[in-house]
């Protein structure tokens, strides 16, 4: 029997301006093509499955779904193969396959990358459901991401929260306290500035950034779109509001260099022992933990700070999708049925050391959550967690908006120096561009 091949991550060098084209659905160019590294599906050899998923930050996880991909390779007797790729690499990626008609075909789908490419997407509901029947029910904000339009596009597989992390031993020296409010954390990072160790909030092109804008810009009570999702809500008092906070906050408690992060730019920052605080999954602290970093012992967990409209941050649904075009649809549905058998699901779970949340509500008591005593707020965090577009319901254009970083330019555009008024009338101009394209 032909025995799982794992492929190590395709690291792909793709422009701004690729990543703008391909997104917003124009055809892509060969060259952009070509920079994917992989050959298109079509020269696949007969019972070949092959599978595109995220890099996790937490390797440990990534080897243990090699495993049980190897695993099922044996009994199924193919040849299983797996690309991983950067967070920030996979919107284009998907798009690209979706252009060709070809490549992968299993794919990882986050948030709402289910709703982008619908059309492409096979219906997977009866899978879906053999699965709750044995697993019970998923999560809401699991069936908003992946349940598009009465089917199931994606089934669902695990969740990643986004809470705050701070140097307990750093806040004692300043004498402060976790900070409870966005407030609090400005009043802290204030010292700790001048301590030497500033607060750390991405204001770039990645996802952890627009994260942690979308949880200041909603704990001021503003919104991207209003609730019903017909207009566009961006310029309002409230998103005014939430620019001059970041800008106060950049200029007197952060560097310079959170302008350029990546999304493991905050990760290297306090695993570096440079950093106070952050708001990022656990994975930095995973990390730090596992090379026995002395650091690791500081570092603990938080709720994302209120605002005046309460509390909020994002969540991170990931489920798997089979494109409509694979020629191995049928073998696609038995991988992911693999996946979900219930002692290897949560053998994989428990791999992440609880960076990759159980999907399944009945799971919410599972010893998972109690592997490290830090993790504790990460038990409420659920109930202030919401998809991308909240208020608003999932849409396709709004995953677009994610993917081209409007929200997180706009308060990039705003700290480096383009006025208040003129930062926000950019991003209303920019999400009105992606609602109105055809």
């Amino acid at each position: 029997m032909a025995k799982g091949i794992y492929m190590p991550a395709r690291q792909s060098a793709l422009s701004r301006r690729q990543f703008l084209e391909i997104t917003l659905g124009a055809t892509a160019s060969l060259s952009s093509i070509l920079a994917l590294q992989h050959p298109p599906a079509v020269f696949a050899q007969k019972r070949e499955l092959n599978v595109l998923t995220t890099a996790n930050y937490v390797p440990a996880s990534d080897k243990k779904l090699e495993e049980h991909a190897q695993a099922f390779a044996k009994q199924a007797g193919i040849t299983l193969k797996f690309d991983h790729l950067r967070s920030e690499q996979m919107p284009a990626k998907l798009a690209a396959e979706v252009t060709t008609q070809a490549w992968h075909d299993v794919v990882e789908l986050d948030i709402m990358a289910a709703w982008l490419h619908q059309p492409n997407l096979l219906d997977v509901s009866d899978l879906v459901t053999d699965i709750t029947q044995k697993m019970g029910d998923v999560y809401q904000f699991g069936r908003d991401s992946a349940f598009v339009r009465d089917r199931w596009l994606g089934v669902p597989y695990f969740w990643i929260s986004f809470p705050a992390s701070y140097r307990k031993d750093l806040f004692e020296q300043v004498a402060e306290k976790p900070p409870d409010t966005w407030e609090d954390l400005l009043r802290a990072g204030r010292k700790l500035k001048k301590l030497g160790h500033p607060v750390g909030i991405p204001i770039s092109q990645c996802t952890d950034a627009v994260s942690s804008m979308l949880s200041i810009l909603w704990s001021y009570g503003a919104k991207v779109m209003e609730a019903d999702g017909t207009g566009i809500a961006i310029n309002s008092k409230e998103t005014a509001a939430t620019v001059e906070y970041v800008k106060t906050l950049y200029n007197e408690a952060m560097e310079p260099e959170v302008l350029s992060w990546d999304n493991a730019g905050n990760n290297r920052f306090m695993t570096a022992g440079k950093g106070s605080w952050i708001q990022n999954p656990a994975s930095h602290y995973i990390s730090a933990k596992t090379a026995k970093l002395a650091v690791s012992e500081q570092i603990y967990f938080q709720l994302s700070p209120a605002g005046p409209s309460g509390r909020h941050t994002i969540v991170t649904p990931r489920s798997m999708g089979i494109w409509k075009f694979s020629k191995q649809t049928d073998l696609g549905k038995e991988f992911i049925r693999f996946l979900f058998d219930r002692e290897r699901y949560i053998e994989y779970i428990t791999s992440s050391d609880n960076y990759n949340h159980p999907i399944f509500t009945a799971l919410e008591g599972h010893p998972v959550w109690s592997i490290d005593s830090k993790y504790e707020p990460m038990k409420t965090i659920g109930r202030y967690s919401h998809l991308y577009t909240w208020p608003a319901p999932p849409d396709p254009k709004a995953q677009i908006v994610i993917y081209n970083y409007i929200i997180a330019n706009m308060y990039a555009k705003a700290v480096t120096g383009t006025p208040t008024k003129e930062a926000i009338a950019w991003a209303e101009g920019e999400i009105k561009r992606v609602y109105e394209k055809s």
